[in-house]
């Protein structure tokens, strides 16, 4: 695990895979404009093939190289929000790998905000194209807990991943932010770090959020993902001490994720107290749940969030983990 740059667009270049940090999670990068090297991603993931990949791109200026028609709205977006963690579904242009869009006519593209991407993107540029991209999900087996370190993407995917460049700790810690722009109205299609209040700041009105069929497929859509291998249930605050104390007499220990305090002293469970704030709570998240994973519990107890907007992003991946989470 390095920050060896040029072997990494060595390896680009010859169709070989590369793990890099983003802000968000670390993703699992190859040449999106080589589909055999993209049909790599799939196979080391173990992702279904129709489930579409993000193109992480240098700047603004790849933009209409890979997508078509790219409306205001998007330019606004892009202007507001790159590099960072939005993620734009626009229409995307003929070439566009199938391998990449799920043979769909959109492609999703966002610039990253962390410097090692960032440095990564510019110099496979320079050797690929000014234009070219990085087809990156989430460096980990397709449904499992996102990576939000190398030694995450190291227990993953091992010897699949040729070369690991260790960025540190991701920043925010769940995945970007989805804003459809290929069918007019932008909408939400994936909550994240910018929430609908940020993207009202620059459209001048609240986005539509993805509520009923015909969007674009995206990454992170699917009922279960995030997911634990370890049994996981949300469980109200009211109801946290009486459903761990019940676990506890049938002899099971849990494992409680909580943004308070334990509720006694000498509590017999693994309490893992995680920040009262959302942006907070996101960073740790994963990382939480992976050491939950390893814990040898037989339950992850998750205490419910509070039900207002700003926990929108973290609640969706709970509720995702949940359905996901390994049989209990």
């Amino acid at each position: 695990m390095t920050l060896d740059y040029a072997r990494a667009v060595e390896l680009l270049r010859a169709g070989e895979l590369v793990a890099f940090p983003t802000e968000t999670v670390y993703g699992l990068g190859a040449d999106a404009a080589n589909p055999a090297a993209v049909a790599k991603i799939f196979a080391a993931k173990g992702r279904p093939a129709d489930h579409p990949l993000i193109v992480h791109v240098a700047g603004h200026d790849a933009v209409g190289h890979w997508a078509e028609q790219v409306p205001d709205v998007a330019w606004e977006l892009m202007e507001a929000f790159w590099p960072g963690p939005l993620t734009l579904i626009l229409k995307k242009q003929v070439w566009v790998p199938n391998a990449v869009t799920g043979g769909q006519n959109t492609v999703g593209l966002r610039v990253p905000g962390h410097p090692v991407a960032l440095e990564l993107l510019r110099r496979f540029a320079v050797s690929a194209g000014e234009h070219a991209g990085i087809a990156a999900p989430s460096a980990n087996r397709f449904g499992r807990i996102s990576p939000t370190s190398a030694a995450h993407v190291q227990e993953e995917l091992g010897e699949r991943v040729p070369l690991i460049l260790d960025g540190g700790p991701c920043a925010v810690g769940i995945e970007s932010t989805i804003v459809d722009c290929s069918r007019g109205e932008p909408v939400v299609l994936r909550p994240g770090h910018i929430a609908p209040v940020h993207l009202e700041a620059v459209l001048g009105r609240c986005p539509l959020v993805e509520t009923a069929h015909g969007a674009p497929r995206v990454s992170g859509s699917l009922a279960a993902h995030y997911a634990p291998q370890t049994p996981m249930r949300l469980v109200s605050s009211e109801r946290l001490l009486d459903f761990i104390n019940a676990q506890r007499h049938k002899g099971d220990i849990c494992g409680v994720i909580s943004h308070n305090q334990p509720p006694q002293a000498g509590m017999p469970h693994l309490w893992r107290m995680l920040p009262a704030d959302p942006v907070g709570y996101a960073h740790d998240l994963y990382a939480a749940l992976r050491d939950m994973d390893h814990a040898g519990i037989s339950l992850i107890a998750v205490e419910a969030l509070p039900d207002n907007p700003a926990w929108a992003a973290v609640a969706d991946r709970l509720r995702r983990a949940v359905a996901g989470a390994g049989p209990g």
